[in-house]
């Protein structure tokens, strides 16, 4: 069989490399991808094989719309002669529209109920997966049909970290020089579904430096040479993306300013703060809800010289994890049991 998945921002690459590994022992995987943020240094980090189709078109909303069908026919030019499958995305909003054009069934996974682009995704894929936390009335409010939601248990991080070998055996990254170490990610400044505010950190980063070991994880280029200006000075910005299990083991507190890897934190038991600056999705309003994490938009040093205080590192959140590979099988099942109704279809 062949399965085409398409990989449009950083964490999707997290996400899928276990399904890769395991689907190309019997299965013809095609990557595409566009370059966006770390995506590309991940792909490169996991050792896979893809291609680059199209690109980002930053954080403009109109050059986005206006990018948007020249991606979508950059990929149908790609896989014209790919004879494809089945076809499965998470947050690709070019993926379940390509797919349909090719006649290609897909399936399209998402758990933020605020993007736009959910909308064409909805319409045109035969599969909807979403995490049981996400509102089924609030993703049928964007189109989807109910007959085509299929729920999975759990959260999207768990569909990968239940198989995460996290136990403290890795090399750390980062000297620590007695100090603690704070991993930050920043915000996603070209996200089509972020309209928060933009370096509303800096300040904080240029005290925290004083005391802590600080990490800054950015996204993409621009973020990466704001950083390193001479008022950051202390402040750690690596060249090159970094495993999570590098990253996560060597974290005494993370601070999110955006979704993923902060939910990866929170659900690995590492003390965790969200900054996120714009509406809180559900999934992360159960995280906090159950204590897996704190949301504050405006922390002060004091707040968390008196957080890292108080947390300590805990165990994994063993229900989540659970939940996760039973996700990450349901996906995988309902992934190859559309492809082989296609393929029944093609020899009939």
């Amino acid at each position: 069989m062949k399965i085409w998945i398409d990989l449009t921002n950083s964490p999707h690459v997290n996400f899928f490399a276990g399904m890769i590994r395991e689907l190309e022992k019997d299965h013809q995987v095609i990557l595409t991808c566009r370059p966006l943020a770390n995506t590309i240094d991940l792909l490169d980090l996991e050792g896979f094989e893809y291609d680059i189709v199209g690109s980002h078109y930053g954080a403009s909303k109109i050059k986005k719309l206006l990018g948007f069908p020249v991606r979508t026919l950059q990929l149908l030019w790609f896989l014209r002669r790919k004879k494809i499958d089945v076809a499965i995305s998470h947050s690709s909003f070019y993926s379940p529209l390509a797919a349909r054009l090719l006649g290609v069934p897909s399936i399209y996974l998402n758990d933020n109920e605020h993007a736009s682009g959910n909308r064409i995704s909805f319409l045109c894929a035969d599969k909807i997966m979403i995490p049981e936390f996400l509102s089924l009335d609030k993703v049928v409010r964007q189109g989807a049909r109910e007959d085509k939601i299929l729920q999975y248990p759990g959260v999207k991080e768990g569909v990968y970290l239940w198989s995460y070998g996290g136990d403290g055996k890795v090399e750390d990254p980062f000297p620590r020089n007695g100090r603690k170490n704070i991993v930050i990610r920043s915000e996603p400044w070209t996200a089509q579904y972020y309209s928060g505010r933009k370096n509303f950190m800096d300040q904080l980063l240029i005290e925290l430096v004083d005391r802590y070991n600080v990490i800054m994880l950015p996204r993409g280029q621009e973020q990466k040479e704001h950083y390193r200006q001479a008022e950051f000075a202390g402040l750690v910005v690596p060249e090159k993306s970094i495993f999570l299990q590098d990253i996560m083991e060597s974290c005494d507190l993370f601070i999110g300013a955006g979704g993923t890897m902060t939910r990866e934190a929170a659900v690995l038991g590492i003390p965790t703060i969200s900054v996120y600056q714009d509406k809180p999705l559900e999934v992360d309003k159960y995280l906090i809800h159950c204590g897996y994490m704190v949301h504050e938009m405006n922390p002060t040093i004091d707040f968390i010289e008196a957080f890292i205080n108080d947390r300590k590192r805990c165990a994994a959140c063993a229900d989540l994890l659970d939940k996760g590979k039973d996700a990450h099988n349901l996906i995988l099942e309902t992934l190859l049991s559309l492809g082989e109704r296609k393929a029944g279809e093609q020899a009939c």
